[in-house]
């Protein structure tokens, strides 16, 4: 069987991540519970910046947090040389709370709030990354009452590059909620826009094509693109941009016909394209910045299951119920999503035996892995699911007022907690009670 970079098992036949047997956390911390490989996360984040240095002379790394945020992972990847990326309230104050820089942040969404756009201005963050032209609106407008000026900003492009992945995460075609045209004329519209006002400064232009992605071609068709719109708007009004931001979408391997390149692929692409681009058309050749989410945490994730009723309909499927489902890992039921799955106390075994891994929700497509190949599964056995640290616990719910599990944090065969778990008071105590009703 496959196993991620420092997983392995141990004398109890066990799965152990990073020196720490799985079975032995499962237990003390209870299941379901998501366990992050700290060791292998920075290990990506050491990998990413090596490839930019490699082929770019550097740039910026910036962690796409939606894939996994909380304290802990922000202390990390900081600690490694990374950025944020954000996109919500939320989550910037998250990362502020956990003491990263404000200049080691940058904000995206398509319905940026006036709160969060308040906020960001008011800390001085490295970068807001427009969507829309309200949002310049809003921009100037909160500029004007706090007494900002060039405020940095980069333009979300959507220039029709239709990557080959799921068509929910397909971020940059044309008929999207995401960016601004470049064929309609939209994007350098809003650049110009931008470039005019006193309180706004263009430093840049962005592009997230989608994610989950194991070709590198798209990438060089982003450079083109890239390079063409900033040939025009140096052009048309003199200005010279200073960044490209690439975005993220560079795919991890979840089941056995996955083929994810390396990292270091993706940024050779970028790389080889943006050079000749700019040597064509004599244009400085920009900071190139990326947006790295699952392919640092994706890998590094595990989560953890105690089985519970085994249901056989002859000649159909077999269910494996476990004490997770939906409001812990909703992928499956939205995406489709695919993941291999582990007897965690009975790796020496062979995982022959197709069973499928049924969540606990109150709901028919609540599945976590269909047609997984495991021994043959028995009340109470554990199981882990792989490649589950990105958008499993950042999307997690309290459907059917289920608890979020907790997270903890390996490396060099020790754990700490990262999360607590949430407990049924903890997600009650918002509730109240009319006065008619008492």
């Amino acid at each position: 069987m496959k196993l991620h970079t420092g997983m392995g098992s141990n004398e109890q036949n066990h799965l152990t991540i990073s020196g720490c047997d799985a079975v032995a956390l499962a237990r003390q911390y209870g299941t379901p519970l998501y366990i992050i490989d700290e060791a292998l996360v920075r290990s990506n984040c050491r990998a990413f910046k090596q490839a930019m240095h490699k082929h770019l002379g550097g740039g910026r790394v910036m962690y796409a947090s939606k894939a996994f945020m909380n304290k802990a992972i922000c202390r990390v990847v900081a600690s490694e040389g990374l950025g944020i990326d954000v996109v919500s309230g939320g989550e910037l104050f998250t990362a502020l709370e956990a003491g990263i820089s404000p200049d080691l942040i940058e904000l995206h969404g398509n319905n940026k709030t006036p709160e969060e756009l308040e906020m960001a201005i008011e800390q001085n963050i490295y970068r807001i990354i427009i969507d829309g032209f309200d949002e310049l609106d809003l921009i100037e407008k909160i500029a004007k009452e706090k007494g900002k000026k060039d405020i940095p900003l980069s333009i979300r492009l959507r220039p029709n590059i239709e990557a080959h992945t799921h068509e929910a995460i397909q971020t940059a075609k044309l008929d999207c909620k995401f960016g601004l045209g470049i064929l309609d004329g939209q994007a350098l519209a809003a650049a110009k826009r931008i470039i005019g006002s006193p309180y706004m400064s263009l430093k840049g232009i962005h592009c997230h094509i989608g994610s989950q992605i194991f070709e590198v071609s798209p990438y060089g068709v982003l450079m083109e693109h890239f390079t063409t719109f900033a040939d025009i708007l140096r052009r048309e009004t003199g200005v010279v941009l200073e960044e490209f931001n690439c975005g993220g979408g560079f795919g991890v391997w979840y089941v056995g016909s996955d083929d994810p390149k390396s990292f270091d692929a993706y940024i050779e692409e970028i790389a080889t394209h943006l050079h000749q681009r700019c040597a064509e058309i004599n244009y400085p050749v920009p900071t190139v910045s990326i947006e790295p989410g699952r392919s640092i945490i994706g890998a590094a994730g595990t989560t953890m299951y105690t089985a519970g009723g085994v249901k056989e309909i002859k000649g159909v499927r077999t269910y494996v119920s476990v004490d997770g489902g939906m409001f812990e890992n909703v992928r499956t039921a939205m995406y489709g999503s695919k993941y291999t799955a582990l007897a965690a106390a009975r790796m020496d075994e062979e995982h022959t035996h197709k069973q499928s891994i049924a969540g606990k929700c109150c709901e028919s497509g609540d599945m976590i892995v269909w047609d997984a190949l495991l021994p043959e599964i028995k009340v109470g056995d554990t199981l882990a699911v792989l490649t589950t640290g990105a958008y499993n616990y950042s999307m997690a719910s309290n459907y059917n007022r289920n608890a979020v599990p907790a997270v903890v944090f390996v490396k060099d065969g020790k754990s700490a907690l990262a999360v607590r778990r949430q407990t049924y008071e903890y997600i009650a105590a918002n509730d109240l009670i009319p006065d008619y009703l008492k």
